[in-house]
Order: structure tokens, then sequence, then C-alpha cells
């Protein structure tokens, strides 16, 4: 599992992040603090507090391509 700290504070980051992660076959869950979502899920990422950054958990070792394409939402 590979964890990515992701910053999502807008409603299009939402919507692009959703469209971006949705072509992946692999499982991805996002927390913050202690709920977990799936990262796949629009409604279960605007139940989140997205004020702050989220953890992205991805479920599977070969992600490179996962982390280029959404590179612009990774939080340093």
């Amino acid at each position: 599992m590979k964890s990515i700290t992701l910053l999502l504070n807008t409603t299009e980051s939402v919507k692009s992040f959703v469209n971006i992660i949705s072509q992946f076959d692999f499982d991805m869950d996002l927390r913050c603090g202690r709920y977990v979502v799936d990262a796949k899920s629009i409604l279960g990422i605007f139940s989140l507090d997205l004020n702050r950054p989220v953890v992205l958990e991805v479920h599977n070792e070969d992600c490179d391509e996962l982390i280029k394409s959404i590179s612009k939402y990774i939080h340093q």
C-alpha cells in the first residue's frame, strides 16, 4: 500500500480527481483523520473536511502512472 497526501479543496478539483482515478482498476481510499471513504466516490469525498489535506491510500504497489496523473493535487 502506498500513501500520498493530497489537497482537494475545490469542487472542480474533486470532480477532476475522481475522473482521473476512476480509470485505474485497483482500490483506493481517502483518509481524513479517522474517516475513510472510497476515493472513487464523489459523495464520499464531499463528506470529508476538504479544508485540510487528505491521504490517498493506494492498494497497489505499481502506481507510478497514477501518481503522474494526479501530480497537481499532491500536497508537499
